[in-house]
């Protein structure tokens, strides 16, 4: 099998696609139980991408809120404001970079969030002054990422295809740690939650098409596996006869999201 070694944004829409095909869990509805929305919020979505975060608030509080995304990558936001048009949603998108100045003005938003991308910031305690310092006196910072456990079955088989160990991912081996221990120290209430999500596939195909968007999607983080596309199907090919060695053994391939959510009060 030949494999797609194109990165695009697309990436990233695939992986939260096979989330929602193969995943035993809802996360947002998991997030919208904790999550403390209410009508009339003004709210901030940082690392919008396509705007999923965005639309899942404006849905759930019927549009009456100020909501707005902000992503550095334009491509995302381009489709973020396509969709807005296309559902005739009044979610504003602006770039934002979170290695910078946010541009907006101090105690301003009710609820500041940030989904699966905090730990991709150059300098956590200046990422995370800028989220206290746009939130208003007692609001809210709301922020996900993966833990430790994460995905362990993903590994495990890339390991044991490649025999190479893993790189350190920013977000397993910064979310629970230093992201936590940094939002500890700025606001006055910290509290984490637990979200664990089994991926079942009962093929290979579908965590073969999720593998090559991660790798694809996070290639930087990958390059010592591969360098070239040749490297790429050559690594991508020794994974899928992992894979299918298992799905023989075993039936299915079990892949559990465990996810943290870190709900900090100013």
């Amino acid at each position: 099998m030949t494999y797609d070694y194109q990165e695009t944004t697309d990436d990233l829409l695939k992986r939260i696609d096979i989330h929602s095909r193969y995943g035993g869990h809802n996360i947002d509805d998991w997030m919208l139980d904790i999550l403390p929305l209410n009508p009339g919020q003004t709210i901030l979505d940082v690392g919008c991408g396509a705007g999923k975060q965005c639309f899942l608030y404006h849905d759930h509080l019927d549009g009456q809120a100020e909501i707005t995304g902000g992503d550095v990558n334009a491509e995302l936001l381009e489709k973020a404001r396509n969709e807005n048009l296309r559902l005739e949603k009044d979610v504003k998108f602006m770039p934002l970079d979170f290695d910078r100045p946010f541009g907006v003005p101090d105690n301003y938003f009710d609820l500041v969030s940030c989904c699966f991308a905090i730990y991709y910031a150059a300098d956590i305690p200046f990422t995370i002054s800028e989220f206290h310092r746009v939130i208003k006196p007692g609001g809210m910072m709301f922020t996900s990422g993966p833990m430790p456990a994460n995905k362990k079955l993903f590994y495990d088989i890339i390991t044991e295809a490649t025999g190479l160990p893993i790189p350190p991912m920013p977000g397993s081996s910064r979310f629970s740690t230093e992201i936590f221990s940094t939002i500890q120290s700025l606001f006055s209430r910290v509290k984490l939650e637990i979200f664990e999500n089994p991926l079942t596939f009962e093929s290979t195909d579908p965590f073969i098409e999720y593998t090559r968007a991660s790798l694809s999607e996070d290639r930087k983080l990958w390059n010592s596996f591969f360098q070239d596309k040749d490297d790429f199907n050559r690594i991508m090919s020794q994974i899928e006869t992992v894979a299918n060695r298992r799905i023989e053994k075993e039936g299915k391939l079990v892949m559990t999201k465990v996810v943290g959510g870190i709900l900090a009060t100013k």
